[in-house]
């Protein structure tokens, strides 16, 4: 009941599951909430064995009950709630004329209005704990292409340029109740989500499975690869940290220099 306590949404896999890991290292307690109950469990379980206090929730993060219930695990297993990562999201590769009304409406439902469930949710936590001057966090998952829209997808792009509107928001009229609001904006992330883009991306182009990969890599990145899911929940560790307490309704690049070519 000591430790701190974060609820990271989409935290079964990938950078979720990578910044879950990180966190439970940091000391954090975790809720590991994901739209799939077996992969929500799995993930817990697999953390729980290696020491960690990790439980797990599931629900639909578009559904702003979902939050709740992730809160509340958290709070019948370890008291109270000390951050908030709105990670889990969804891609879809198109071109402007491909883009369809259930497709744009599924995006947004998931990306952006998951995100400002979730911000909503924490900070109704936040405000019954009464912590006095304890700052507490709100963290989102943004993009690269949050700044600058990335080529095949627009829709993706939209809802992380609404994350960073967002984000800023709510650090504004927050803060003063102490609680700070981030981003973070990968670039692009060796995971599953990446493996679907690239075949994707092939299926549009042409260019060959891995090819996008590849050239993206080598023409794009100074640095010359893409990240690691550790890479992104090293940042996500700091954001979390008593070390950012002064930092607040920043969405901070991540990229491997991706910004410093073209």
């Amino acid at each position: 009941m000591n430790n701190k306590v974060a609820v990271i949404t989409g935290g079964s896999r990938g950078i979720g599951k990578a910044i879950a890991e990180q966190l439970a290292v940091d000391g954090y307690d975790i809720v590991v909430a994901s739209y799939n109950k077996e992969n929500a469990k799995a993930a817990a379980e697999e953390l729980s064995d290696k020491g960690y206090n990790v439980v797990y929730a599931y629900g639909d993060v578009s559904d702003p009950n979902s939050h709740k219930k992730f809160i509340d695990v958290a709070v019948e297993n370890f008291g109270r709630l000390d951050t908030y990562i709105n990670n889990a999201g969804i891609c879809y590769v198109e071109d402007v004329p491909s883009i369809t009304q259930e497709g744009l409406e599924n995006i947004f439902s998931i990306n952006v209005f998951g995100a400002v469930y979730g911000i909503q949710a924490a900070r109704e936590q936040f405000l019954k704990q009464n912590d006095g001057d304890k700052i507490r966090k709100i963290i989102n998952a943004s993009s690269i292409t949050g700044y600058k829209s990335g080529k095949l997808l627009p829709s993706y792009s939209a809802t992380k340029f609404a994350i960073r509107s967002f984000t800023e928001s709510a650090a504004d009229e927050f803060a003063s109740e102490k609680i700070t609001v981030n981003a973070y904006c990968p670039g692009i992330v060796s995971t599953s989500m990446l493996d679907s883009i690239d075949e994707s991306v092939d299926k549009i182009s042409g260019l060959g499975k891995g090819n996008f990969i590849q050239s993206y890599t080598s023409e794009s990145i100074a640095l010359g690869r893409p990240a690691s899911p550790e890479d992104v929940a090293n940042l996500v560790s700091y954001l979390a940290s008593n070390k950012s307490d002064y930092m607040t309704g920043q969405s901070i690049q991540i990229d491997g220099g991706t910004n410093l070519v073209n």
